[in-house]
C-alpha cells in the first residue's frame, strides 16, 4: 500500500513539476481543491441516489484522492498513520455496544 501512494505522488509531482504549478500548491488552494471536487462528487447525487455518470464518478473520487495526498505531503502529514489514529478515537468515541445501529453524533449520546 505504502509503495502505491509513493508511487503515486512520484507521478503526482512529476505531472506538477513539469507545468511549473507547485507555486500554486499551497496547504490553503489544496485544501479549497479537496472541497471543490467534494462538491463535484456530490454533484453526481444531485437528482437522486444513483449517479448518472460513473465514470464522472471516479474521476471525481480520484481528484479528491490526488489533492488530499498532495495536501498531506505539503503538511508532512502521514496520512495511513493518522487515518489508524484516527479509527482509534473513533472507536473510543462510539463504542460498538452502545451506538450499534445508530446515526447520532457522539455528543448525542448520554454515556
Amino acid at each position: 500500500m505504502m509503495s502505491a501512494l509513493i508511487n503515486i505522488l512520484k507521478k503526482l509531482n512529476e505531472f506538477r513539476d513539469d507545468r511549473n504549478w507547485k507555486q500554486f500548491h499551497t496547504a490553503e488552494n489544496l485544501a479549497k481543491s479537496i472541497c471543490i471536487e467534494a462538491s463535484e462528487l456530490l454533484e453526481n447525487y444531485q437528482w437522486g441516489d444513483t449517479p448518472v455518470d460513473r465514470e464522472n464518478l471516479k474521476d471525481e473520487v480520484a481528484d479528491i484522492f490526488c489533492y488530499l495526498l498532495m495536501f498531506c505531503q505539503a503538511n508532512e502529514i502521514d496520512l495511513i498513520k493518522e487515518t489508524f489514529k484516527k479509527i482509534k478515537k473513533n472507536q473510543k468515541k462510539y463504542p460498538k455496544d452502545k451506538v450499534y445501529g445508530s446515526s447520532k453524533k457522539y455528543n448525542q449520546y448520554d454515556f
